[in-house]
Protein backbone atom coordinates (compact mmCIF):
# COMPACT_ATOMS: atom_id res chain seq x y z
CA UNK A 1 0.00 0.00 0.00
CA UNK A 2 1.44 3.37 -0.99
CA UNK A 3 1.69 6.22 1.48
CA UNK A 4 -0.56 9.17 0.78
CA UNK A 5 -0.72 12.63 2.37
CA UNK A 6 -2.26 15.97 1.59
CA UNK A 7 0.95 17.88 2.26
CA UNK A 8 4.52 16.63 2.57
CA UNK A 9 7.02 19.07 4.06
CA UNK A 10 10.65 18.44 3.10
CA UNK A 11 13.03 19.65 5.81
CA UNK A 12 13.32 19.61 9.58
CA UNK A 13 14.16 23.12 10.75
CA UNK A 14 12.22 26.21 11.75
CA UNK A 15 10.73 26.97 8.31
CA UNK A 16 9.69 23.37 7.68
CA UNK A 17 8.06 22.94 11.08
CA UNK A 18 6.19 26.24 10.82
CA UNK A 19 4.92 25.06 7.42
CA UNK A 20 3.84 21.71 8.87
CA UNK A 21 2.01 23.35 11.78
CA UNK A 22 0.25 25.84 9.52
CA UNK A 23 -0.79 23.13 7.04
CA UNK A 24 -2.13 20.99 9.89
CA UNK A 25 -3.99 24.00 11.26
CA UNK A 26 -5.51 24.37 7.78
CA UNK A 27 -6.94 20.87 7.95
CA UNK A 28 -4.36 18.98 5.89
CA UNK A 29 -2.93 15.53 6.60
CA UNK A 30 0.79 16.37 6.93
CA UNK A 31 4.06 14.44 6.87
CA UNK A 32 7.49 15.92 7.62
CA UNK A 33 10.56 14.37 5.95
CA UNK A 34 13.79 15.03 7.86
CA UNK A 35 16.86 13.87 5.97
CA UNK A 36 18.93 13.81 9.14
CA UNK A 37 18.64 11.08 11.75
CA UNK A 38 16.61 12.05 14.79
CA UNK A 39 19.67 12.92 16.87
CA UNK A 40 20.73 15.44 14.19
CA UNK A 41 17.32 16.95 13.51
CA UNK A 42 16.63 20.66 13.32
CA UNK A 43 18.61 21.87 10.31
CA UNK A 44 20.52 25.11 10.62
CA UNK A 45 17.88 26.51 12.96
CA UNK A 46 19.28 24.51 15.86
CA UNK A 47 22.70 26.19 15.50
CA UNK A 48 21.35 29.74 15.78
CA UNK A 49 20.88 31.97 18.80
CA UNK A 50 17.14 31.81 18.16
CA UNK A 51 16.94 35.57 17.51
CA UNK A 52 14.00 37.01 15.57
CA UNK A 53 13.89 40.48 14.01
CA UNK A 54 10.39 41.86 13.63
CA UNK A 55 8.54 45.14 13.58
CA UNK A 56 7.10 46.42 16.88
CA UNK A 57 6.33 49.62 18.76
CA UNK A 58 8.63 49.22 21.73
CA UNK A 59 8.65 47.42 25.06
CA UNK A 60 5.04 48.08 26.09
CA UNK A 61 3.82 46.83 22.73
CA UNK A 62 5.91 43.66 23.14
CA UNK A 63 4.52 43.04 26.60
CA UNK A 64 0.98 42.71 25.20
CA UNK A 65 1.41 39.39 23.41
CA UNK A 66 5.11 38.52 23.02
CA UNK A 67 6.98 39.19 26.28
CA UNK A 68 4.00 38.33 28.45
CA UNK A 69 6.16 37.01 31.31
CA UNK A 70 8.05 40.28 31.85
CA UNK A 71 7.29 41.90 35.21
CA UNK A 72 6.85 45.62 35.83
CA UNK A 73 10.05 45.66 37.87
CA UNK A 74 12.05 44.05 35.11
CA UNK A 75 10.54 46.36 32.49
CA UNK A 76 11.59 49.44 34.49
CA UNK A 77 15.27 48.56 33.98
CA UNK A 78 14.97 47.89 30.24
CA UNK A 79 14.98 50.22 27.26
CA UNK A 80 13.77 48.70 23.98
CA UNK A 81 13.19 51.36 21.32
CA UNK A 82 10.42 50.85 18.75
CA UNK A 83 11.45 49.07 15.58
CA UNK A 84 8.94 50.11 12.97
CA UNK A 85 8.05 48.36 9.73
CA UNK A 86 9.60 51.32 7.95
CA UNK A 87 12.89 50.83 9.81
CA UNK A 88 12.89 47.10 9.11
CA UNK A 89 12.23 47.66 5.40
CA UNK A 90 14.88 50.38 5.28
CA UNK A 91 17.46 48.10 6.91
CA UNK A 92 16.78 45.33 4.40
CA UNK A 93 17.00 47.79 1.52
CA UNK A 94 20.24 49.32 2.84
CA UNK A 95 22.21 46.15 3.54
CA UNK A 96 21.07 44.36 0.35
CA UNK A 97 22.02 47.38 -1.79
CA UNK A 98 18.34 47.83 -2.78
CA UNK A 99 18.28 44.46 -4.54
CA UNK A 100 15.83 42.61 -2.29
CA UNK A 101 12.61 41.69 -4.10
CA UNK A 102 10.00 44.20 -2.92
CA UNK A 103 7.15 41.70 -2.76
CA UNK A 104 9.13 39.20 -0.69
CA UNK A 105 10.76 41.72 1.63
CA UNK A 106 7.35 43.37 2.05
CA UNK A 107 5.88 40.06 3.17
CA UNK A 108 8.78 39.45 5.53
CA UNK A 109 8.36 42.83 7.18
CA UNK A 110 4.58 43.03 7.05
CA UNK A 111 3.94 39.54 8.43
CA UNK A 112 6.79 39.50 10.95
CA UNK A 113 5.01 40.54 14.14
CA UNK A 114 1.85 38.53 13.55
CA UNK A 115 3.96 35.46 12.83
CA UNK A 116 5.84 35.84 16.13
CA UNK A 117 2.49 36.01 17.93
CA UNK A 118 1.24 32.96 16.00
CA UNK A 119 4.39 31.05 17.00
CA UNK A 120 3.64 31.84 20.62
CA UNK A 121 0.25 30.19 20.10
CA UNK A 122 2.19 27.13 18.91
CA UNK A 123 4.17 26.92 22.14
CA UNK A 124 7.20 29.14 21.47
CA UNK A 125 8.13 31.38 24.40
CA UNK A 126 10.08 34.59 23.90
CA UNK A 127 12.62 36.46 26.02
CA UNK A 128 14.89 39.48 25.54
CA UNK A 129 18.45 38.90 24.24
CA UNK A 130 20.24 40.55 27.15
CA UNK A 131 23.74 39.15 26.61
CA UNK A 132 23.91 39.58 22.86
CA UNK A 133 21.82 42.67 22.09
CA UNK A 134 22.06 45.06 25.01
CA UNK A 135 24.65 47.02 26.94
CA UNK A 136 24.09 48.12 30.51
CA UNK A 137 24.36 51.89 30.67
CA UNK A 138 24.02 52.95 34.28
CA UNK A 139 21.28 50.75 35.72
CA UNK A 140 19.40 50.33 32.43
CA UNK A 141 19.78 47.60 29.82
CA UNK A 142 19.73 49.48 26.51
CA UNK A 143 18.85 47.34 23.50
CA UNK A 144 20.19 48.30 20.11
CA UNK A 145 20.29 47.34 16.45
CA UNK A 146 16.66 46.27 15.92
CA UNK A 147 17.13 42.68 17.09
CA UNK A 148 15.85 42.21 20.63
CA UNK A 149 13.98 38.90 21.04
CA UNK A 150 14.98 35.23 21.09
CA UNK A 151 13.19 31.95 21.61
CA UNK A 152 13.69 30.44 25.05
CA UNK A 153 16.63 28.05 24.78
CA UNK A 154 17.98 29.69 21.63
CA UNK A 155 17.95 27.73 18.41
CA UNK A 156 17.93 24.40 20.22
CA UNK A 157 14.98 25.46 22.35
CA UNK A 158 13.14 26.76 19.30
CA UNK A 159 13.53 23.50 17.39
CA UNK A 160 12.61 21.29 20.33
CA UNK A 161 9.48 23.33 21.07
CA UNK A 162 8.36 23.08 17.44
CA UNK A 163 8.92 19.31 17.38
CA UNK A 164 7.02 18.94 20.64
CA UNK A 165 4.12 20.84 19.12
CA UNK A 166 4.13 18.62 16.03
CA UNK A 167 4.15 15.50 18.21
CA UNK A 168 1.26 16.82 20.31
CA UNK A 169 -0.80 17.44 17.18
CA UNK A 170 0.02 14.04 15.68
CA UNK A 171 2.06 15.36 12.74
CA UNK A 172 4.26 12.51 11.55
CA UNK A 173 8.00 12.92 11.12
CA UNK A 174 10.14 10.42 9.21
CA UNK A 175 13.83 10.70 10.13
CA UNK A 176 16.76 9.65 7.99
CA UNK A 177 14.51 10.07 4.98
CA UNK A 178 15.67 12.40 2.24
CA UNK A 179 13.55 13.47 -0.70
CA UNK A 180 15.20 12.67 -4.03
CA UNK A 181 12.74 13.64 -6.78
CA UNK A 182 9.40 15.37 -7.22
CA UNK A 183 6.63 13.56 -9.12
CA UNK A 184 4.24 15.36 -11.50
CA UNK A 185 1.02 14.17 -13.07
CA UNK A 186 0.16 14.61 -16.75
CA UNK A 187 -1.17 18.10 -16.06
CA UNK A 188 2.09 19.20 -14.44
CA UNK A 189 0.74 19.13 -10.89
CA UNK A 190 2.60 17.76 -7.88
CA UNK A 191 1.60 14.13 -7.38
CA UNK A 192 4.18 13.05 -4.83
CA UNK A 193 7.87 12.45 -4.43
CA UNK A 194 10.52 9.77 -4.39
CA UNK A 195 12.43 9.41 -1.13
CA UNK A 196 15.33 7.44 0.24
CA UNK A 197 14.96 6.18 3.78
CA UNK A 198 16.63 3.60 6.02
CA UNK A 199 15.11 0.78 3.93
CA UNK A 200 15.92 2.22 0.51
CA UNK A 201 13.87 4.06 -2.09
CA UNK A 202 10.10 4.41 -2.17
CA UNK A 203 7.41 6.76 -3.44
CA UNK A 204 5.01 8.87 -1.40
CA UNK A 205 1.81 10.31 -2.83
CA UNK A 206 1.10 13.93 -2.03
CA UNK A 207 -1.20 16.62 -3.35
CA UNK A 208 1.22 19.36 -2.31
CA UNK A 209 4.87 19.58 -1.30
CA UNK A 210 6.59 22.31 0.71
CA UNK A 211 10.35 22.45 0.12
CA UNK A 212 12.03 23.86 3.23
CA UNK A 213 15.26 21.87 3.33
CA UNK A 214 17.90 24.59 3.21
CA UNK A 215 20.42 25.86 0.72
CA UNK A 216 23.69 24.39 -0.51
CA UNK A 217 26.07 25.62 2.20
CA UNK A 218 27.14 22.08 3.16
CA UNK A 219 27.96 21.12 -0.44
CA UNK A 220 31.61 22.08 -1.14
CA UNK A 221 31.29 21.53 -4.89
CA UNK A 222 28.27 23.82 -5.16
CA UNK A 223 29.90 26.39 -2.89
CA UNK A 224 32.88 26.59 -5.21
CA UNK A 225 30.68 26.57 -8.32
CA UNK A 226 28.54 29.48 -7.17
CA UNK A 227 30.49 31.38 -4.51
CA UNK A 228 33.96 31.06 -6.01
CA UNK A 229 37.57 30.40 -5.11
CA UNK A 230 38.36 28.84 -1.72
CA UNK A 231 34.75 28.48 -0.61
CA UNK A 232 35.20 24.72 -0.46
CA UNK A 233 37.62 25.44 2.40
CA UNK A 234 35.13 27.38 4.54
CA UNK A 235 33.85 25.80 7.72
CA UNK A 236 30.12 25.06 7.90
CA UNK A 237 28.45 26.63 10.94
CA UNK A 238 25.44 24.35 10.96
CA UNK A 239 24.13 21.02 9.70
CA UNK A 240 26.00 18.78 7.28
CA UNK A 241 22.72 17.87 5.59
CA UNK A 242 21.99 21.09 3.67
CA UNK A 243 23.52 20.03 0.36
CA UNK A 244 21.09 21.61 -2.12
CA UNK A 245 18.81 18.58 -2.55
CA UNK A 246 15.61 20.63 -2.57
CA UNK A 247 17.01 23.08 -5.08
CA UNK A 248 18.08 20.29 -7.42
CA UNK A 249 14.67 18.59 -7.22
CA UNK A 250 12.90 21.85 -7.98
CA UNK A 251 15.19 22.75 -10.88
CA UNK A 252 14.75 19.27 -12.33
CA UNK A 253 11.02 19.94 -12.84
CA UNK A 254 11.51 23.44 -14.23
CA UNK A 255 11.58 25.71 -11.17
CA UNK A 256 13.10 29.11 -11.76
CA UNK A 257 16.45 29.83 -10.09
CA UNK A 258 16.35 33.19 -8.36
CA UNK A 259 18.46 35.29 -6.03
CA UNK A 260 22.10 36.02 -5.28
CA UNK A 261 23.90 32.76 -5.97
CA UNK A 262 27.39 34.19 -5.60
CA UNK A 263 26.78 35.44 -2.06
CA UNK A 264 25.90 34.00 1.32
CA UNK A 265 25.69 34.56 5.05
CA UNK A 266 29.18 33.94 6.46
CA UNK A 267 30.70 35.02 9.76
CA UNK A 268 33.90 35.06 11.77
CA UNK A 269 34.13 31.57 13.24
CA UNK A 270 36.71 30.09 15.59
CA UNK A 271 39.68 28.91 13.55
CA UNK A 272 39.81 25.61 15.46
CA UNK A 273 36.11 24.78 15.10
CA UNK A 274 35.18 21.45 13.46
CA UNK A 275 34.21 21.16 9.79
CA UNK A 276 30.49 21.21 10.59
CA UNK A 277 28.41 22.52 13.48
CA UNK A 278 28.85 21.08 16.95
CA UNK A 279 25.52 20.33 18.64
CA UNK A 280 27.00 21.06 22.06
CA UNK A 281 28.83 24.31 21.32
CA UNK A 282 26.13 25.38 18.80
CA UNK A 283 26.67 28.97 17.64
CA UNK A 284 29.27 29.84 20.27
CA UNK A 285 32.17 29.39 17.84
CA UNK A 286 31.10 32.73 16.36
CA UNK A 287 32.95 35.83 17.53
CA UNK A 288 30.77 38.90 17.16
CA UNK A 289 32.15 41.50 19.56
CA UNK A 290 34.70 42.75 17.04
CA UNK A 291 33.30 46.34 17.06
CA UNK A 292 34.89 46.66 20.52
CA UNK A 293 38.39 45.95 19.20
CA UNK A 294 40.30 45.61 15.94
CA UNK A 295 40.70 42.79 13.42
CA UNK A 296 44.03 41.97 11.74
CA UNK A 297 45.33 39.26 9.39
CA UNK A 298 48.40 37.07 9.83
CA UNK A 299 50.54 39.97 8.60
CA UNK A 300 49.21 42.12 11.42
CA UNK A 301 47.29 44.37 9.05
CA UNK A 302 43.73 45.65 9.46
CA UNK A 303 41.52 45.05 6.40
CA UNK A 304 38.00 46.25 7.27
CA UNK A 305 36.09 48.86 9.27
CA UNK A 306 35.19 47.12 12.52
CA UNK A 307 32.87 49.99 13.46
CA UNK A 308 31.13 50.56 10.14
CA UNK A 309 27.73 49.83 11.68
CA UNK A 310 26.12 47.84 14.46
CA UNK A 311 27.44 44.30 14.20
CA UNK A 312 23.89 43.14 13.25
CA UNK A 313 24.46 44.75 9.87
CA UNK A 314 28.06 43.68 9.21
CA UNK A 315 28.72 40.27 10.78
CA UNK A 316 27.13 38.19 8.03
CA UNK A 317 29.37 39.69 5.35
CA UNK A 318 32.64 39.87 7.29
CA UNK A 319 33.20 36.11 7.11
CA UNK A 320 33.70 36.55 3.38
CA UNK A 321 36.31 39.22 4.08
CA UNK A 322 38.26 36.85 6.33
CA UNK A 323 38.20 34.14 3.64
CA UNK A 324 40.11 36.48 1.29
CA UNK A 325 42.95 37.03 3.77
CA UNK A 326 46.25 35.08 3.83
CA UNK A 327 45.69 31.54 5.14
CA UNK A 328 41.97 32.45 5.46
CA UNK A 329 42.64 33.62 9.03
CA UNK A 330 42.13 36.75 11.10
CA UNK A 331 42.57 37.81 14.72
CA UNK A 332 40.37 39.98 16.90
CA UNK A 333 42.40 42.08 19.35
CA UNK A 334 41.05 43.63 22.58
CA UNK A 335 42.49 45.32 25.64
CA UNK A 336 41.19 45.50 29.20
CA UNK A 337 38.90 48.45 28.49
CA UNK A 338 36.56 46.27 26.42
CA UNK A 339 37.34 42.58 26.91
CA UNK A 340 34.81 42.30 29.76
CA UNK A 341 32.11 43.66 27.42
CA UNK A 342 32.50 40.85 24.89
CA UNK A 343 29.73 38.32 24.47
CA UNK A 344 29.62 35.02 26.35
CA UNK A 345 30.90 33.12 23.30
CA UNK A 346 34.39 34.54 24.03
CA UNK A 347 34.50 32.71 27.35
CA UNK A 348 33.74 29.14 26.30
CA UNK A 349 36.30 26.39 26.78
CA UNK A 350 36.58 25.66 23.04
CA UNK A 351 38.20 28.92 21.98
CA UNK A 352 41.41 29.86 20.15
CA UNK A 353 42.77 32.58 22.40
CA UNK A 354 45.96 34.18 23.68
CA UNK A 355 46.65 36.79 26.36
CA UNK A 356 49.83 38.79 26.81
CA UNK A 357 51.25 41.80 28.60
CA UNK A 358 52.58 43.33 25.38
CA UNK A 359 51.52 43.53 21.73
CA UNK A 360 54.82 41.91 20.74
CA UNK A 361 54.18 38.89 22.95
CA UNK A 362 50.56 38.60 21.75
CA UNK A 363 51.77 38.54 18.15
CA UNK A 364 54.16 35.68 18.92
CA UNK A 365 51.52 33.65 20.76
CA UNK A 366 49.00 33.99 17.93
CA UNK A 367 51.64 33.58 15.19
CA UNK A 368 50.95 37.02 13.72
CA UNK A 369 53.78 38.97 12.07
CA UNK A 370 55.25 40.80 15.06
CA UNK A 371 56.45 43.98 13.37
CA UNK A 372 53.26 44.22 11.35
CA UNK A 373 51.01 44.03 14.41
CA UNK A 374 53.10 46.49 16.42
CA UNK A 375 53.02 48.98 13.53
CA UNK A 376 49.28 48.55 13.00
CA UNK A 377 48.35 49.02 16.65
CA UNK A 378 50.58 52.09 16.95
CA UNK A 379 49.03 53.68 13.85
CA UNK A 380 45.53 52.82 14.99
CA UNK A 381 46.07 54.23 18.47
CA UNK A 382 47.46 57.48 17.02
CA UNK A 383 44.43 57.75 14.69
CA UNK A 384 41.83 57.43 17.48
CA UNK A 385 40.19 60.83 18.01
CA UNK A 386 38.65 60.34 21.42
CA UNK A 387 35.08 61.14 22.40
CA UNK A 388 32.34 59.63 24.51
CA UNK A 389 32.42 55.88 23.91
CA UNK A 390 28.94 54.33 23.90
CA UNK A 391 28.53 50.82 22.45
CA UNK A 392 24.71 51.06 22.54
CA UNK A 393 24.63 53.73 19.81
CA UNK A 394 26.57 54.65 16.69
CA UNK A 395 28.75 56.96 18.78
CA UNK A 396 30.87 58.49 16.00
CA UNK A 397 34.04 57.89 18.04
CA UNK A 398 36.28 57.28 15.06
CA UNK A 399 39.78 57.22 13.62
CA UNK A 400 41.27 59.78 11.24
CA UNK A 401 44.12 59.32 8.80
CA UNK A 402 44.27 55.53 8.45
CA UNK A 403 42.85 53.08 5.94
CA UNK A 404 40.58 51.34 6.56
CA UNK A 405 39.02 53.70 9.10
CA UNK A 406 37.11 52.68 12.18
CA UNK A 407 33.89 54.72 12.07
CA UNK A 408 32.52 54.09 15.57
CA UNK A 409 33.74 52.85 18.96
CA UNK A 410 37.41 53.59 18.15
CA UNK A 411 39.39 53.45 21.38
CA UNK A 412 43.16 52.98 21.63
CA UNK A 413 44.39 49.44 22.29
CA UNK A 414 46.62 50.47 25.19
CA UNK A 415 45.50 48.85 28.44
CA UNK A 416 47.23 45.47 28.99
CA UNK A 417 46.98 42.59 29.22
CA UNK A 418 45.95 42.27 25.59
CA UNK A 419 43.71 39.45 24.39
CA UNK A 420 43.43 37.98 20.88
CA UNK A 421 41.12 35.43 19.27
CA UNK A 422 41.80 33.49 16.08
CA UNK A 423 38.98 33.26 13.53
CA UNK A 424 38.30 31.98 10.04
CA UNK A 425 35.24 31.96 7.77
CA UNK A 426 32.12 30.04 8.80
CA UNK A 427 29.33 29.80 6.24
CA UNK A 428 25.76 29.87 7.57
CA UNK A 429 23.45 29.78 4.56
CA UNK A 430 23.35 30.60 0.87
CA UNK A 431 21.20 33.32 -0.72
CA UNK A 432 20.34 31.77 -4.11
CA UNK A 433 17.18 29.68 -4.36
CA UNK A 434 13.91 29.42 -6.27
CA UNK A 435 11.51 32.16 -7.25
CA UNK A 436 8.20 32.16 -5.38
CA UNK A 437 5.16 34.39 -5.61
CA UNK A 438 3.41 36.20 -2.78
CA UNK A 439 1.84 32.95 -1.54
CA UNK A 440 5.17 31.04 -1.75
CA UNK A 441 4.12 29.03 -4.79
CA UNK A 442 7.24 28.02 -6.71
CA UNK A 443 7.34 29.56 -10.18
CA UNK A 444 8.75 27.89 -13.28
CA UNK A 445 11.09 29.50 -15.78
CA UNK A 446 8.10 31.08 -17.53
CA UNK A 447 6.82 32.65 -14.28
CA UNK A 448 3.96 30.14 -13.96
CA UNK A 449 3.22 28.49 -10.60
CA UNK A 450 4.03 24.79 -10.43
CA UNK A 451 0.70 23.53 -9.03
CA UNK A 452 1.10 22.11 -5.53
CA UNK A 453 4.75 23.17 -5.01
CA UNK A 454 5.70 25.66 -2.30
CA UNK A 455 9.00 26.77 -0.79
CA UNK A 456 10.17 28.40 2.45
CA UNK A 457 13.33 29.21 4.41
CA UNK A 458 16.71 29.19 2.70
CA UNK A 459 15.05 27.76 -0.41
CA UNK A 460 13.46 31.13 -1.20
CA UNK A 461 15.71 33.28 -3.36
CA UNK A 462 15.52 37.01 -3.88
CA UNK A 463 15.30 38.29 -0.30
CA UNK A 464 18.95 38.67 0.75
CA UNK A 465 21.75 40.03 -1.43
CA UNK A 466 25.34 40.58 -0.23
CA UNK A 467 24.22 40.84 3.40
CA UNK A 468 21.23 40.63 5.73
CA UNK A 469 20.01 42.24 8.96
CA UNK A 470 20.74 39.90 11.87
CA UNK A 471 17.73 37.89 13.01
CA UNK A 472 15.87 38.20 9.71
CA UNK A 473 16.83 34.68 8.56
CA UNK A 474 14.79 32.84 11.19
CA UNK A 475 12.03 35.42 10.82
CA UNK A 476 11.95 34.82 7.07
CA UNK A 477 11.81 31.06 7.65
CA UNK A 478 8.81 31.43 9.95
CA UNK A 479 6.93 33.96 7.82
CA UNK A 480 7.34 32.03 4.58
CA UNK A 481 6.97 28.69 6.35
CA UNK A 482 3.56 29.70 7.69
CA UNK A 483 2.56 31.17 4.32
CA UNK A 484 3.63 27.96 2.57
CA UNK A 485 1.71 25.77 5.00
CA UNK A 486 -1.37 27.95 4.68
CA UNK A 487 -1.09 27.92 0.90
CA UNK A 488 -0.54 24.19 0.62
CA UNK A 489 -3.50 23.40 2.88
CA UNK A 490 -5.72 25.75 0.91
CA UNK A 491 -4.58 24.25 -2.38
CA UNK A 492 -5.40 20.64 -1.45
CA UNK A 493 -8.93 21.64 -0.41
CA UNK A 494 -9.78 22.86 -3.93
Amino acid sequence: MSESYDVVVVGGGNAALCAALAAHQGGAKVLVLEKAPEDERGGNSLFTAGGFRFAHNGLEDLRKDVLVDLTDGEAAAIEVPPYTAEQFASDIDRVTESLSDETLSGLLVGRSRETVVWMRSQGIRWILMFNRQSYKVGNVHKFWGGLNIEAVGGGHGLVEALYQRCAKLGIGVQYGTGARALKLDQKGRIAGLSVRGPDGFRDIEAKAVVLACGGFEANPEWRTRYLGKDWELAKVRGTRHNTGDGLKMAYDIGAQPFGHFSSCHAVQWDMSAPEFGDRTVLDNFQKHSYPLGIIVNVNGQRFLDEGADFRNYTYSKYGREVLTQPKRLAFQIFDQKTIAMTRAEYRIRQVTKAEASSIEELAELLEIDRDGLVKTVAAYNKACQGGEFNPAILDGVKTVGITPPKSNWAQPIDKPPYVGFGVTCGITFTFGGVRVDGTTRVLDTEDRPIPGLYAAGEMVGGIFYHNYPGGSGLMSGSVFGKLAGDGAAGYVKH
